[in-house]
């Protein structure tokens, strides 16, 4: 369901004047927008169906519990099908201005928002996954995971054998990966069982980077 700083209507007759306000602009705009036909159709019988069925949930003579949940579950079947349109179809080719007016949607704010250089400090927590593999968990030590700067984590890692020496700072670590989750699985090789992996994670965003976060190690299983 959506909340309030969403896009999509929160009362269902709502979210049904808006789905057939858009079954009537597709079936004009369909070709010019490079939406296949198959799509509308599907759409335009979502619509239906979500109509038939709150009429039935509003019924005095066919209100039931039965009728109630099948409401609710034809509604959640209209929303992922307008997200989904909403999501492949309606930026590529890009709608003019008048077009997402007519379709009940903001127009889109072309102006990207400066995000600045990442000033958090980001640490390392580990848990089991299988045989050889480690998952990581992200965690702030300083600074706020909104803050829009931060886009992503760098997870820099080396892998130390028994008697071999460790990194003594994270600038010493040899491997890394980019990700934008704040947790994931590292995969290290069969023969790396039993050897330790040393951490350290710096935030990245459009090539800027912020301070490094504090060496960890973890025994891989």
């Amino acid at each position: 369901m959506s909340d309030s700083k969403d896009w999509f209507p929160k009362t269902r007759v709502a979210q049904l004047t808006m789905a057939k306000n858009w079954v009537i602009i597709l079936n004009v705009n369909a070709v010019t927008w490079n939406i296949a036909m198959t799509v509308v159709t599907d759409l335009e019988t979502r619509t239906d169906a979500a109509d038939a069925a709150l009429t039935a949930a509003q019924n005095e003579d066919t209100r039931t519990p039965v009728a109630t949940a099948r409401c609710r579950e034809a509604f959640d079947v209209l929303e992922e099908s307008m997200r989904d349109v909403k999501k492949r179809y309606f930026f590529v080719p890009p709608l003019t201005e008048a077009d997402f007016v007519s379709l009940g949607l903001k127009v889109p704010d072309s102006t990207a928002t400066p995000s600045g250089t990442p000033t958090a400090q980001v640490t390392l927590e580990n848990f089991l996954v299988g045989r050889h593999e480690l998952g990581v968990r992200i965690v702030y030590v300083t600074g706020s995971p909104h803050d829009a700067a931060n886009k992503g984590y760098r997870i820099w890692y080396s892998v130390v054998a028994h008697g071999e020496t460790a990194p003594a700072d994270p600038d010493e670590l040899r491997n890394s990966f980019f990700t934008k989750r704040k947790k994931d699985v590292i995969e290290f090789d069969f023969g790396d069982s039993g050897k330790t992996a040393y951490f350290a994670v710096q935030i990245e965003n459009d090539g800027k980077k912020g301070p490094w976060g504090p060496l960890v190690s973890a025994l891989i299983p």
